[in-house]
């Protein structure tokens, strides 16, 4: 009797060692994203985090370029080459969530509370009511301004609730000579007509944009152009003058881009710049908003070790590191203090005109053809601008090419 007792305590103690072993087993996991070498500091600090909470789990950052990055992803998913854990913007989440190991078992099983995060990200980083990825950054589009040529030409500077009347009269007024009110650029005729009430979409989720208001907003933005002669044309490819360039040149007072770009952005210029939502239409306020998380792959060994690091990369310690350098307005909402005290210090409005804006986002509505859809818009619409073509024929063009 006392042979056995000894015996199956033996026995016990061994499944329990063993038991232990297999529990600290080393697992190293690949993580992939857009970036360069100037990003791997930061990003290898966030990796630590990880290994400091589990220290058998390492995380391997891997890096490509932004363009790089989207076009070699589906080659590495279906070669089984793609890293455990998955960068993923919000737009481009119709096209690859079919890689990503859905996430909704994983969040129930550990009480995850979605409320700690800005709602349009969680919204954005799923797919039909499946969460495939959790969020780092957010923002919505919004227009940036010269604050010392809007004051020089004696302007009030734009209220939360202007109207598209408003941004064309300052638009008017800030154009002379060789400099510009505004430098328009493609995804304005995206963001803007929506900022104005339209829609590009019709009740199936299916492109419609020659329905008379979205062709209406985006005549709006391209008069701008061709009739008021407020911006200049944008141009694409290698070396073209984005708008961007030519605010912090001096030669256009306003231009429309996201919270990623403010701490770049004010590090440029040698003025002072402000922040303002995008101008609304006879409605109300509304805005759309993107960004970025990470999600585990549907082809890793390693989900469970994946789905702790994830929990870890998109928690408050790493949303305050990312906050706290500039790089991300988090998608955390206890964490975006710590952005609005570095990247958006001494940038007017900047707090006032984000919250008014997550308090107006509406669904950023995508399909699995969005991608294209931006493409075709970005390699159309000059035609317009520059007066080759009408706006209307330009949208019956793009609309001719997307699939039905």
């Amino acid at each position: 009797m006392r042979l056995s007792l000894v015996l199956a305590a033996a026995a016990l103690a061994g499944s329990s060692l063993i038991a232990t072993v297999h529990a600290q087993e080393q697992v190293n996991l690949t993580w992939q994203m857009w970036g360069d070498e100037n990003d791997t500091a930061l990003f290898t600090s966030l990796a630590d985090l990880v290994t400091a909470e589990y220290p058998n789990i390492t995380v391997t950052p891997q890096f490509s370029g932004w363009t790089d990055y989207w076009t070699r992803l589906p080659v590495l998913a279906s070669s089984g080459q793609i890293a455990d854990l998955v960068a993923m913007q919000s737009m481009r989440m119709p096209s690859f969530y079919s890689i990503l190991e859905p996430l909704n078992s994983y969040m129930e099983a550990d009480g995850l509370d979605t409320a700690e995060f800005e709602s349009s990200i969680i919204a954005g980083l799923g797919h039909d009511g499946t969460q495939y990825a959790l969020p780092y950054d957010v923002g919505p589009w919004l227009v940036y301004y010269n604050r010392d040529k809007f004051a020089a030409a004696g302007l009030e500077e734009p209220a939360l609730d202007w109207t598209f009347d408003d941004f064309k009269s300052a638009a008017d007024a800030l154009t002379e000579g060789g400099n510009y009110g505004y430098a328009v650029q493609a995804f304005d005729f995206i963001a803007g007509p929506v900022a104005l009430g339209a829609e590009y979409f019709n009740d199936s989720n299916q492109f419609d944009i020659t329905n008379a208001g979205y062709v209406d907003a985006v005549t709006k933005f391209s008069d701008l152009v061709s009739v008021d002669k407020a911006s200049p044309v944008f141009a694409s490819g290698t070396g073209a003058i984005t708008g961007s360039g030519r605010f912090a040149a001096g030669s256009a007072a306003m231009y429309i881009d996201g919270p990623w770009v403010l701490l770049q952005t004010k590090d440029s210029v040698d003025f002072d710049i402000g922040v303002a939502p995008l101008p609304r239409g006879e409605g109300e306020s509304r805005f759309i908003t993107a960004g970025s998380g990470w999600g585990i792959a549907a082809a890793s060994q390693h989900k469970e070790e994946a789905y702790k690091a994830l929990k870890v990369l998109t928690g408050p310690k790493a949303a305050e590191i990312l906050a706290s350098a500039g790089r991300a307005l988090p998608g955390r909402l206890a964490e975006q203090t710590y952005w609005y005290d570095v990247a958006a210090k001494d940038v007017a409005g900047t707090r006032e005109t984000l919250q008014y804006m997550f308090e107006h986002s509406t669904p950023f509505r995508l399909n699995e053809y969005w991608n294209e859809f931006e493409n075709l818009v970005t390699q159309y619409m000059p035609l317009a601008l520059n007066g080759d073509s009408t706006t209307e024929e330009v949208l019956a063009n793009i609309q001719s090419q997307l699939p039905m």
